[in-house]
């Protein structure tokens, strides 16, 4: 059991593909999260009922918005994690379920608040997508994001230098894809021989 993590801009997904294409199996929290809230799901029910049905946009749930309120409010944002975490965990132990059953070797999962949420001992080894945080900043507003929205998701993280600290492997993403390819290529060779070898 693999942690992959980073921070906001960092090019985590990048990675996380990757290591999909050299085997791993990769189980994605963004998607555990926004499948939690699909419409007809307990999860958004539970969010219109804490936010308001203010929070729908066509019937499902307007994630702009709800962004917009809990990256600015940490209140809301515990709220939020409250009701989505236990469901997200849940959606989860069923895919890591699935993968056992596959036989499986090696599972990563894509948690992007791994650090902050307190999840590192979960793992055999975690490994962070590293960018320094203005690379992070440059990267959010070239998608379009308004610069104080940016700082205030990558506010709203624990610094990245912090999680480079607490992470068994760090990948610098701030290069060419080829590097990072390099880079991912070493740590999985190293993973997957420790995995051979036992312990």
């Amino acid at each position: 059991m693999i942690g992959l993590t980073g921070g906001i801009g960092s090019g985590k997904s990048t990675v996380a593909e990757m290591l999909r294409q050299l085997g791993a199996y990769v189980i994605d929290a963004d998607e555990a999260a926004r499948a939690v809230v699909e419409p007809g799901t307990p999860g958004l029910d539970r969010v219109v009922a804490e936010f308001g049905r203010e929070m729908l946009k066509d019937g499902g749930l307007d994630r702009s918005r709800l962004a917009a309120l809990v990256f600015n409010d940490a209140d809301a944002r515990e709220r939020l994690n409250a009701i989505v975490h236990p469901l997200v965990r849940e959606w989860v132990a069923q895919r890591v379920a699935e993968a056992a059953e596959k036989g499986t070797d090696v599972v990563v999962q894509d948690v992007p608040l791994l650090f902050e949420n307190g999840l590192g001992d979960l793992f055999d080894s975690t490994i962070l997508v590293y960018v320094p945080p203005a690379v992070q900043l440059e990267r959010l507003v070239a998608r379009g994001m308004d610069e104080a929205d940016a700082k205030a998701r990558i506010a709203a993280q624990l610094p990245i230098d912090e999680k480079k600290r607490l992470a068994t492997y760090v990948i610098d993403n701030s290069g060419t894809r080829e590097e990072t390819r390099d880079q991912v290529g070493r740590i999985w060779t190293e993973i997957t021989a420790s995995r051979l070898s036992g312990p």
